[in-house]
């Protein structure tokens, strides 16, 4: 499946986008979309907030950025959630994103 990754910049710095999450995944990554949003595969089952906190951990190793620079927005216990990042030239996230929406899980 070849979509596009939904995503919307919102400053130089800043991009919110969604992800599909995977709680309780035999195999753990990030890659591919599911309805425009980055598909995320976690270990961790959806008790206490672990499993978001295994999102953002994900998503910031992916990404190359420190975990205070991902932000659930909404979505905190669905499987659909809004992410945003700060810190990363907008240019450049997009480019990562788009690598890793273009790839399978890794």
């Amino acid at each position: 499946m070849n979509e596009q990754l939904d995503y919307k910049q919102i400053d130089a710095e800043t991009l919110r986008f969604h992800v599909r999450v995977t709680p309780g995944a035999k195999k753990a990554g990030v890659g591919g979309t599911h309805d425009g949003a980055l598909k995320v595969a976690v270990h961790t089952a959806p008790e206490n907030g672990k499993a978001n906190q295994a999102v953002i951990k994900a998503i910031a190793k992916q990404l190359g950025i420190s975990k205070s620079r991902v932000v659930i927005l909404a979505g905190q216990t669905a499987r659909v959630k809004s992410i945003e990042i700060n810190g990363l030239a907008a240019a450049e996230a997009i480019e990562r994103l788009t690598a890793l929406a273009s790839s399978p899980l890794q």
